[in-house]
């Protein structure tokens, strides 16, 4: 009995014990969430897609009109997370959770909700700004911190919609720097982001990506596919944001910065062939006259090999990169010339800078056009030779992004199109049963696109 009794004793006294192993101890994540979670919000978009239609429709009025007809689509709801930044009611979020949403809903922690409009974003960036309309209460706000001074290792914390699972809280650490992915369309790369381990799942898009402090480090973006990985997530660094958001709210575009180079990836091929003394890099193959390349010293058959920290190893990389910069920014530039490193501080001139006024170009058969400016030419290697107005917009199944429309022909007669004032007096003028021609220049190729009005 005495035995019994003194076991039980022990087992008593274990429990309490046990029970006060940390009686005052409160994990920082605690604190971080109940002083964040506020002003995450959650996001619905409406937005309309073309889903249930006959594919021959479907074809058609892409190919010749560019915009499907309403009651040919369905409509639906992009899911998506976001954060308010400033006491205005501004949002930060994703541009591919907003894009296209013709109704956006916020909603709080709390439950209120309001209706938002957009502001302004860029695709290639993945950031947008929307805007809560009519608030009637003062709205909590977060801290942008500096995601450049990060640590590897360091606390990770998410907090988003995922799987509309409103304000799931997820924690991991700071599991690298400075990655790089591919985009899903293989229009380019995702550059310079933060992997984290803090589980990310569809709907934490636009989220915040918090430090330890509670300080915006990073906009939640993109996901490993779980079939291949598991607690692989990435974020766009703040600091890539933080300087866009003026721009974006002032004229509802990122200004982005552009170098003036014309580029070819270092393959091996293109190393043997030119004894070049790298294995990976991008080779300068023509500096853009009037430049920051030129004025700052770059020349033709240096091969960059590093911006900053990061390393490039492909054209459409460094594109991406120097297009993580605003118009002025001072960003350092390693070349390899001839095997010798040489390293240069560029201050970066405007992507949107063009040669002569813009002008509101009408669109046709899908197409949204621009003159030319000094970025496209660096970004789509458009040659200075080469003139005409760029395609910016597409719906159009056989022309994309990215094509110079260099003329076009009515009816037997041609026009050369050497800027958006040429490409409107042509194509207001185009009526039902012409025939029209449409004469492109993509990546050193050209090609004709002819159709039935």
């Amino acid at each position: 009995m005495k035995k019994h009794l003194a076991m039980f004793f022990v087992v008593i006294l274990g429990i309490v014990l046990f029970a006060y192993v940390n009686p005052d101890y409160e994990s920082p994540i605690v604190n971080v969430v109940e002083e964040a979670a506020p002003a995450v919000v959650k996001i619905e978009a409406t937005v309309y897609s073309a889903t249930y239609i006959d594919p021959f429709i479907q074809d058609f009025f892409k190919r010749w009109f560019g915009d499907i007809p309403k009651q040919y689509q369905q409509r639906g709801t992009s899911l998506g997370s976001g954060f308010i930044f400033d006491k205005e009611g501004y949002i930060l979020t994703n541009q591919h959770v907003v894009d296209g949403a013709e109704n956006i809903k916020v909603t709080l922690l709390d439950g209120t909700t309001y209706e938002a409009e957009y502001i302004g974003g860029d695709k290639e960036l993945d950031i947008a700004i929307i805007k809560i309309k009519n608030r009637n209460a003062e709205l909590p706000t977060l801290e942008l911190g500096d995601s450049a001074s990060l640590k590897i290792g360091e606390w990770a914390i998410a907090i988003g919609n995922p799987l509309g699972f409103q304000h799931t809280v997820t924690v991991g650490v700071i599991s690298a720097v400075g990655r790089k992915i591919p985009k899903p369309d293989n229009s380019g790369y995702y550059t310079n982001l933060i992997q984290t381990d803090a589980a990310i799942n569809p709907g934490n898009s636009g989220g915040p990506l918090l430090n330890i402090h509670g300080q915006v480090i990073g906009i939640n973006t993109a996901i490993i596919a779980p079939s291949e990985a598991m607690n692989i997530g990435f974020a766009i660094p703040i600091n890539t944001a933080k300087r866009f958001i003026d721009s974006i709210i002032k004229t509802g575009k990122a200004q982005k910065a552009y170098l003036g180079i014309y580029m070819q990836t270092v393959t091996a091929e293109l190393r043997k062939a030119l004894g070049l003394k790298v294995e990976k890099g991008v080779f300068v193959t023509q500096v853009i006259k009037n430049s920051p390349a030129e004025k700052i010293g770059i020349k033709a058959g240096d091969v960059i090999i590093r911006v900053e920290n990061l390393s490039v190893s492909s054209a459409s990389e460094l594109a991406s990169i120097i297009h993580n910069y605003t118009p002025g920014s001072k960003v350092k530039i390693v070349v390899n010339r001839k095997g010798k490193e040489l390293e240069f501080n560029v201050v970066l001139g405007s992507a949107e800078k063009v040669e002569k006024e813009t002008l509101q170009a009408t669109k046709f058969a899908g197409l949204q056009v621009a003159e030319i400016s000094l970025g496209d030419r660096e970004t789509y290697q458009i040659p200075e030779t080469v003139r005409g107005v760029i395609v910016k917009e597409s719906s159009n199944a056989y022309i994309e992004k990215g094509y110079v429309i260099f003329r076009i022909a009515v009816n037997g007669k041609s026009y050369d199109i050497n800027s958006v004032n040429d490409w409107n007096n042509v194509v207001r003028k185009v009526k039902k049963g012409n025939y029209v021609a449409i004469f492109y220049y993509f990546k050193g190729a050209t090609g004709i696109f002819s159709f039935g009005y």
